[in-house]
């Protein structure tokens, strides 16, 4: 299915299990839907339950899932919450011993979703309204659609390095000054890492040789971004590669930690959402993913300091507009396809 095509119709119509937590959201309240598109999936008294997959932390997700649930009220939404190596091993577990037990994936990136795509477990969206969403995190095949921008950036420690003093590209954490000072996420847990780390190696202005430099400056590898924006918020790795709403986040609670959106362009995930094709309540799953992409919750993503996919939405206060921000977009099967190399590579030089 082409892009234009897939535009047009949507327009109109288990150890690691164990570490996972079930959310089970709170009974919806009265509402209505303003749009043909966000129409409810089930009539009279009958409520149809959606389990989301999700990476989402916890207060987010369960933030948009209430404003959901006030709009449709016949639609009930459990959500299963884990990082995306986490959510992976889960439906390879579910899918080795039957069907793959949730109704929608939201979580990571594009090269996640092609994967899965290319495996048979998304169904095609069939009534999924993009009209006014970036071109760029819509699946030209139609499987998924991306909900939010998320960019990786340099962040720092204000308290440790100054504005002006600040990196401002990626080629500048290669210089020796950064010795033993980084900090970054392990892309073998965070899918945003492991995209990031293709992304990288596929560049033609950084690629293998940057990825090796940076190396030699010794970084910190944390578990995933969360852990890495608190090591710079702290100080003790002061500068460090993260996503950008975390260093939000951290900086509106009081922490001294502001980001640079590097020169070469940043890399982003649109954490995209899709539906299963084990699912039984597709309608109900893209109702949902209608949501997630109207201006309510976008507004309400705009809020949780995430960047909109709709330049209708405004950025949070104090981010650049969309348009002012540098956000690459590299060849997406080449990354898909480069990504475990990428990771290894990213590993081999860390050592």
């Amino acid at each position: 299915m082409s892009r234009s095509f897939f535009r047009s119709s949507l327009a109109v119509a288990s150890a690691a299990a164990t570490a996972l937590v079930l959310v089970a959201c709170s009974e919806p309240t009265e509402g209505g839907s303003d749009t043909d598109a966000d129409s409810t999936a089930a009539s009279g008294d009958e409520q149809v339950t959606i389990t989301v997959y999700t990476s989402e932390p916890e207060e987010k997700v369960d933030e948009i899932n209430a404003a959901f649930m006030e709009a449709h009220p016949d639609i009930n939404v459990e959500v299963y919450r884990a990082g995306t190596g986490d959510l992976n091993a889960r439906i390879a577990s579910e899918k080795e011993s039957g069907d793959i037990e949730a109704d929608v994936l939201w979580a990571a990136d594009s090269p996640t979703f092609e994967g899965y795509a290319a495996d048979g477990d998304l169904a095609e969206l069939q009534n999924v309204d993009t009209e006014g969403v970036m071109e760029e995190v819509i699946d030209e095949e139609g499987f998924y659609v991306g909900t939010r921008i998320i960019p990786t950036v340099i962040a720092y420690n204000t308290d440790v390095v100054s504005e002006d003093e600040a990196p401002q590209s990626w080629q500048d954490l290669i210089d020796p000054q950064y010795m033993d000072k980084l900090v970054m996420p392990d892309p073998a847990v965070s899918g945003a890492a492991a995209f990031n780390a293709s992304v990288w190696l596929e560049s033609e202005e950084l690629g293998e040789e940057w990825i090796t430099a940076l190396g030699e400056n010794k970084p910190m590898i944390a578990q995933s971004n969360g852990p890495t924006s608190q090591e710079i918020a702290s100080g003790s790795r002061p500068v460090g590669v993260v996503v950008d709403y975390l260093v939000r986040d951290l900086a509106a609670a009081g922490s001294p930690i502001a980001a640079s959106y590097p020169s070469e362009g940043a890399p982003y995930i649109s954490e995209p959402a899709g539906v299963f094709e084990a699912s039984e309540n597709k309608e109900a799953a893209e109702t949902y993913i209608n949501f997630l992409l109207s201006e309510e919750a976008q507004e309400i993503a705009v809020e949780q300091a995430y960047l909109p996919v709709r330049e209708s939405v405004d950025t949070p206060e104090g981010t650049p507009a969309l348009a002012d921000i540098n956000l690459l977009n590299p060849e997406l099967d080449a990354v898909t396809e480069g990504q475990d190399d990428a990771v290894a590579t990213f590993q081999d030089a860390m050592k």
